[in-house]
């Protein structure tokens, strides 16, 4: 897979982080080691695939927003079957993480290992300097939105549409109780 989207997170000083109130059992692989795998489940259903940047217990990473397979079609094709092309395999960090098989069971994993590990980092082809945007964070709001922290390859169809962050709302009728 190619990367063609990504974002950055900062950490203990980043409202969009994982790692912004501090270390948990979900989030402990940010706070270790450089050079692995930092893998969530979100919204019950999907995982998403970032790795792990900064040095030890200065946790920062960057997520995986979307690739362009260029080996393993077939087993990307069985795993997003509802995909309508191969731009479409790894759209989005979900649709990317289904596409590459990743799940929680490989949390933690040393991206840097080598090609014998689970999933690793290769060195690839980059794209021309010029060709690289910046934005700001697809669904980041409060501080975190004015960090311009996304990049992508410009005219990449795999690339994620941009959405903003929207506020959640709550019930504005309230129910009235013994009437």
């Amino acid at each position: 897979m190619r990367l063609t989207e990504v974002e950055a997170y900062a950490g203990p000083a980043d409202p969009g982080s994982h790692a912004y109130r501090g270390r948990t059992e979900r989030n402990a692989v940010m706070f270790g080691p450089p050079g692995h795998a930092y893998v969530y489940f979100t919204y019950g259903m999907w995982h998403c695939l970032n790795l792990v940047c900064g040095p030890e217990d200065h946790p920062s990473g960057v997520l995986l927003r979307a690739g362009e397979v260029r080996h393993g079609h077939e087993w990307a094709h069985q795993r997003r079957p509802k995909a309508r092309n191969d731009h479409e395999l790894a759209k989005g960090p979900a649709r990317l993480a289904t596409a590459l098989g990743v799940d929680r069971r490989l949390d933690g994993s040393d991206v840097c290992a080598g090609t014998d590990a689970p999933l690793s980092i290769l060195t690839g082809h980059p794209a021309r300097p010029e060709q690289i945007l910046s934005g700001p964070r697809t669904g980041v709001g409060g501080e975190g939105a004015t960090h311009p922290w996304r990049f992508w390859i410009d005219g990449e169809p795999s690339v994620s549409p941009y959405r903003a962050h929207t506020p959640r709302r709550r019930n504005a009728t309230r129910r009235q109780v013994g009437t």
